[in-house]
C-alpha cells in the first residue's frame, strides 16, 4: 500500500518539486492539500489534480505523513499539530524563523515525533563528491571555504519578515550551513555578518555576507544575497571553493543543467540533464518513514542551521561577533 502523504501548506516554492516527486514515486501518494490562500490553493490543485482538506486537522487524519511547506514563521505551530496527530513530518526550511521558535522546538517538540528538515542541496552527487573527498583527507588539513548561495529575490511572503524571519540572510544561510555542518562533522561556533537593502533598498535584507568559524578553525566566507536581476533563475547557484594544504577543489552544485532564456517574455527554466534533488529527497522521506528508519536529516539539524542564520542577523544588528 503507498505511503499516504498530504502537503500542508504549498506557500513555498519547493512543494511543487516535493509534489512531482510523490507523483511519481512507486511507493507513495499525494493525498491532499490543505492551504488557506484560495488562489494559490487552486493554482496548486490545478496542476497536480489533488483533493483538497479545509482544515488542518481534516488533513492530519486522511493522511500517513505530511510535508510541511508553510511560511517560516508558522513551521512550528503546524509541526506541533502533526505531531499531536501522530504524523511523520517533513518541513521546508528555515525550519524556524525565530530564536524563540529555535528554543520552544528544541525544548518542547524535538524527540516527540519524527521530524526530518528538507535540505534537498544534501543529495547533490556534486556536494556528496566533494564532501567523500574531504572526509578522505585528500586535501589535506582544510584552512577555508569560499561558498555562495545567490539568486532573485523570490517577493512574496519571504519580503515579509514578520512571515518569513527576514530577507535573503534567513532563506539562503541555512542551505550553505547545513552542507559545511555535515561536510565537516562540527558546529559553527562564531559568526560575523553585515546585511544590506542594496539591491531594492527596502526594510528587509536584500545582501548579507557572513564569516562562519568552526571548532577546528577553519573558516568559510558565505554570500547568501537577493543580487540577481528580477527575471534571473530563483534557483541555481550553490558553489564552494573549499582550500586545503594539498589542494584545492571547486563545486558548482548546478553545473549540470542548461539555462534556456525566453527573450520575448522574459523567463527562464532549467533544462535538466542532472539530478532532481527534490525528487531524491522525497525517495529518502518516503522510504525512511516506510521502513521505520530514523529521519535521515534532522529536526536538530533544521535548528542548527537556522540559528546560524540567526546569529548572522544578531552580528549585524549589533556588529559584532556572535558565539555559538
Amino acid at each position: 500500500m503507498a505511503l499516504r502523504v498530504g502537503m500542508l501548506s504549498v506557500a513555498h516554492m519547493h512543494s511543487y518539486g516535493y509534489a512531482a516527486g510523490l507523483r511519481h514515486h512507486p511507493g507513495a501518494e499525494l493525498t491532499g492539500v490543505w492551504h488557506d490562500n484560495l488562489e494559490e490553493r487552486a493554482k496548486f490543485v490545478k496542476q497536480f489534480e489533488t483533493p483538497v482538506y479545509e482544515t488542518v486537522d481534516d488533513l492530519l487524519a486522511n493522511v500517513d505523513a505530511v510535508i510541511i511547506c508553510s511560511e517560516n514563521r508558522r513551521h512550528v505551530a503546524h509541526i506541533e499539530a502533526a505531531f499531536a496527530a501522530g504524523k511523520p513530518v517533513l518541513c521546508e526550511k528555515p525550519i524556524v524563523g525565530a530564536e524563540d521558535e529555535a528554543a520552544y522546538l528544541s525544548d518542547n517538540l524535538l524527540g516527540k515525533g519524527w521530524l526530518m528538515t528538507a535540505f534537498p542541496c544534501r543529495y547533490s552527487p556534486a556536494f556528496r563528491r566533494l564532501k567523500e573527498r574531504v572526509q578522505a583527507g585528500e586535501l589535506g588539513a582544510l584552512r577555508a571555504i569560499c561558498a555562495t548561495n545567490r539568486g532573485r529575490c523570490p517577493g512574496g511572503w519571504f519580503i515579509e519578515p514578520e512571515k518569513s524571519g527576514g530577507g535573503a540572510m534567513i532563506d539562503h544561510v541555512v542551505h550553505v550551513s547545513d552542507l559545511l555542518r555535515t561536510m565537516l562533522g562540527e558546529e559553527v561556533v562564531r559568526v560575523q555578518a553585515q546585511k544590506g537593502h542594496n539591491r531594492y533598498g527596502q526594510a528587509w535584507d536584500d545582501t548579507a555576507m557572513l564569516t562562519l568559524e568552526f571548532a577546528s578553525g577553519v573558516f568559510a566566507s558565505l554570500d547568501s544575497s537577493w543580487s540577481r536581476p528580477d527575471h534571473y533563475k530563483t534557483w541555481g547557484d550553490v558553489t564552494m571553493n573549499v582550500v586545503g594544504e594539498q589542494g584545492v577543489v571547486e563545486m558548482d552544485m548546478f553545473g549540470q543543467t542548461g539555462d534556456v532564456w525566453a527573450s520575448a517574455a522574459p523567463s527562464h527554466r532549467l533544462a535538466g540533464y542532472g539530478s532532481d534533488l527534490d525528487a531524491l529527497l522525497v525517495d529518502d522521506f518516503v522510504s525512511a518513514v516506510v521502513d521505520g528508519r530514523e529521519p535521515p536529516i534532522t529536526g536538530f539539524d533544521g535548528v542548527q542551521a537556522s540559528r546560524v542564520a540567526l546569529a548572522g542577523y544578531r552580528s549585524a544588528s549589533e556588529r559584532r561577533v556572535v558565539e555559538l
